[in-house]
């Protein structure tokens, strides 16, 4: 599909928008590295692309100090960003409603790196990553098979001259483990899990983990606590407390390995943000009174578009495409 990043011609006050939103998503949290390799070849392009640019930033770089200042004061101005995104309205006006929304954001670039050009702090060190929409299986230990889901980063420990387990970073994986050997540990967040046999997934996204037993025993280990995981139960930590156990499906569970997605009454914005993960670009949904609408069903990883636009359907969604893959629905 076609989008405005890809034109190679166009008006100085098409070239200043488009500008505008390339800023924008270089200064998010959310860029990806082909949303980089997307903007290089818009500002490419042209002399008159780097010079939009090259204005814009300028502008930016006068405008951030008192940006973070307005936005500390009225935090629902990032609002009048999607004025901008939208098309509403330009020049000036347009550019302040990005400005405070990439101030917004300004304070975390560090932490959170655009495009993840480089790891963030959590993922410093780590031996293995995935990029989005990427699976990849190890092989460890001798014997166990680890496969990394999208946007997964691992570090392995190693006792001696073998791999004794992994430290998950951020992301999912799944461990099979035949039987015969010594425990294999999956250490994320504030505990661990061990398993000498059988198949197990763990789950570590926004603070929280996820423990899902498939097959055989997993023992999960943390401060507030011990479970013992049997075949199709899960339960679930964060840096805090440890949820009981719970009973699961695994086919649903590990739907992501068979390259599926399922969804039973889950929240739409809950849905979207899993369908993020996978998809090159980013869905942001402006529509808050759907958000929570529910959604169930059994989706194709590699046909999120089509997805999307049954969503889009569903929910009466107004879409509109913009530079680097962004889609705002409303």
């Amino acid at each position: 599909m076609k989008t405005p990043v890809d034109d190679h011609a166009g008006s100085a006050d098409e070239l200043r928008s488009q500008a505008r939103v390339w800023l924008r998503l270089l200064t998010s949290t959310e860029v990806k590295a082909y949303d980089t390799e997307g903007f290089q070849r818009w500002l490419r392009s042209s002399p008159a692309h780097q010079a939009a640019f090259s204005e814009a930033k300028r502008r930016w770089d006068a405008l951030e100090p008192a940006s973070r200042a307005f936005l500390l004061k009225h935090p629902k101005a990032a609002e009048a960003h999607v004025l901008a995104l939208r098309g509403t309205h330009h020049g000036r006006r347009a550019f302040l409603g990005a400005a405070v929304s990439a101030a917004a954001v300004a304070g975390v670039a560090i932490a959170y790196p655009p495009a993840r050009l480089w790891p963030a702090p959590a993922e410093w060190g780590a031996d293995d990553r995935t990029a989005t929409g990427e699976q990849r299986t190890l092989a460890l230990a001798g014997r166990a098979h680890v496969t990394l889901n999208t946007q997964t980063s691992i570090r392995r420990r190693a006792a001696g001259a073998g791999t004794t387990g992994i430290d998950l970073l951020v992301g999912e994986a799944a461990v099979d483990l035949p039987a015969g050997g010594p425990p294999f540990a999956v250490a994320a967040g504030a505990g661990r899990s061990l398993a000498q046999s059988g198949r197990f997934e763990v789950r570590y996204l926004d603070g929280k983990v996820c423990v899902s037993c498939l097959d055989g025993v997993v023992r999960v280990e943390h401060p507030a606590g011990v479970r013992a995981l049997n075949a199709c139960q899960q339960t679930v930590y964060d840096a805090d407390a440890l949820s009981s156990v719970a009973s699961i499906e695994p086919a649903a569970v590990s739907a992501w390995r068979r390259g599926e997605l399922v969804f039973n009454e889950s929240r739409l914005i809950d849905v979207l943000a899993e369908i993020n993960r996978y998809r090159s670009g980013r869905v942001v949904l402006m529509n808050a009174a759907v958000r929570n609408g529910p959604v169930s069903g059994r989706f194709h990883i590699a046909s999120l578009d089509s997805v999307l636009a049954q969503l889009q359907q569903m929910f009466d969604l107004h879409a509109r495409l913009l530079p680097g893959g962004l889609l705002i629905l409303t």
